[in-house]
């Protein structure tokens, strides 16, 4: 959902990250959240980044979701050019993710970034928590995710075993 003035801004490494992001965007999608989705890097386009982080709370965004693999440095970065939340997701790696979750989670001591799950459960969650926290402000999107969570639970009372 492009908007000229997104409330999240989902942000990935590289466009090999869309697969797993792709499940943020929908989730954001779901609940109707002005968002937009980028391609860039903290490592190879890096004047970019802080150029678009520079600008987003002056825009009207109120969340950043930041994905990334290998060192996955693009979380630090947003974080370290914006007092808005910024919300983690590591990719899968050559070490099956746990390089980007301990690059991601293992921030400095006044830099804050919310660490999610490697890959899509942290992609679905990190759309999840950033509906949460636009929430606080927006009753109608408080209702949507109280219905969503409720339909969860329905789901789950549903089941039976043999």
């Amino acid at each position: 959902m492009a908007n000229e003035h997104p409330k999240v801004i989902v942000l990935m490494g590289s466009k090999s990250d869309w697969d797993v992001m792709q499940h943020a965007d929908e989730m954001l999608t779901r609940f109707g959240v002005p968002h937009e989705c980028r391609a860039l890097s903290a490592h190879r386009t890096p004047s970019h980044v802080v150029e678009l982080i520079s600008a987003a709370e002056a825009n009207g965004t109120e969340v950043v979701i930041a994905a990334a693999g290998g060192a996955a440095h693009l979380a630090g970065v947003v974080a370290a050019h914006t007092l808005l939340p910024v919300l983690g997701v590591p990719m899968s790696s050559a070490l099956n993710g746990l390089d980007s979750l301990l690059s991601t989670v293992q921030m400095p001591a006044g830099i804050p970034v919310g660490t999610l799950a490697i890959g899509k459960a942290g992609a679905v969650n990190a759309a999840l928590l950033a509906v949460a926290i636009l929430a606080r402000k927006d009753t109608d999107l408080r209702d949507q995710l109280q219905k969503f969570r409720d339909e969860q639970q329905e789901k789950v009372l549903s089941v039976t075993l043999p």
